[in-house]
């Protein structure tokens, strides 16, 4: 049995790496803030404890003796975010829990990055040693906090792996419940040819991987993409979904450079006027940028193996979307 220490705990992905490392036997204590939702942890018998880590002085007292540290939490793109928060959540605190678990000597030290980091792909699949062009301040604040992680790793002695998921879905998570439902109400409109590649994980095969990042010493000092088994076109995505609903695949498209500017124009009004727009042009990219990932490092030194389909793992949500009312 291990010590272990999960940020974002009480996320989609954090919540399932806490689930299976309690299954697997071992103590897990989680960081959570006062708004935390904690229930579902408290009943996995997950030790939460209420540490802000943005506080370094915080985190050295309440850093205990752990064996490992999955840092799951990040700040993430929502309407209000700004980009103090970003590099509050996602670099400074990053650097906090580096210093704590370097004083602490921890054993291993598992930093969630994302393929953000990367941002649209010329030429795919990209590997991990592909160009960093992070698209926002998000990005740009995740690509700091790898790096930062990466420096501690390399020059400091904190033995650590970086990973980076790809399109993280399944049951339990929400984001592509806006796609399911418009799919499924005859809504969804394409923009584009939808001949940009775009890359699934379902969660159950991250947890996979994230474990792997954790326990197989090949993984020390690198950084792996986590995704599917492979990538498909975003009309095959979508016309997948429309299968796994039962509904007749949608046909409507629209050219994409007139919604891109509507939405640049939109976005730029919305602002002046202090109004969420109901389009901008990041929404808009979704449809235009290719992303798509190879796993081969993965495999070949984790000997990580997704074990679930898209068809598979689209059913599944589906499933899960119906029974809790989000979608008939």
């Amino acid at each position: 049995m291990e010590n272990i220490l999960v940020t974002g705990a009480t996320g989609f992905t954090g919540t399932a790496l806490c689930r299976r490392l309690v299954r697997d036997g071992h103590r897990v204590v989680a960081f959570v803030r006062p708004t935390s939702r904690i229930a579902e942890l408290q009943e996995l018998g997950v030790d939460c404890r209420l540490v802000d880590i943005c506080d370094p002085q915080a985190v050295q007292r309440e850093f205990g003796n752990f064996d490992k540290v999955y840092h799951i939490a990040a700040a993430y793109r929502t309407e209000h975010a700004t980009t103090d928060a970003f590099r509050q959540v996602n670099v400074e605190a990053t650097r906090n829990l580096l210093e704590a678990a370097l004083a602490k000597k921890v054993q291993r030290f598992i930093h969630c990055s994302t393929v953000g980091v990367q941002g649209g792909i010329d030429d795919p699949p990209a590997d991990e040693e592909y160009r960093f062009n992070p698209g926002d301040h998000y990005q740009e604040s995740k690509k700091e906090g790898e790096l930062l992680a990466r420096e501690f790793f390399s020059s400091r002695g904190l033995p650590g792996t970086v990973f980076r998921p790809v399109g993280i879905y399944g049951p339990g998570d929400t984001r592509f419940l806006k796609l399911f439902r418009s799919i499924g109400k005859g809504l969804f409109v394409m923009i584009g040819s939808g001949k940009v590649l775009y890359h699934m994980t379902y969660i159950d095969d991250l947890i996979d991987g994230i474990i792997l990042c954790g326990t197989r010493p090949e993984a020390i000092g690198e950084v792996f993409t986590l995704g599917g088994e492979r990538y498909t076109t975003l009309r095959e995505l979508v016309d997948e979904i429309a299968r796994v609903l039962g509904k007749p695949r949608p046909k409507l498209a629209i050219p994409y450079l007139p919604v891109f500017w509507a939405s640049v124009v939109c976005d730029r009004i919305c602002k002046v006027l202090g109004v969420s727009p109901p389009i901008y042009p990041r929404r808009v990219e979704f449809f235009a940028k290719d992303r798509a990932f190879s796993i081969a490092k993965a495999k070949r030194l984790l000997g990580y193996a997704p074990r679930v389909d898209l068809r598979e793992g689209l059913s599944r949500t589906a499933r899960w979307y119906r029974e809790q009312g989000y979608i008939s």
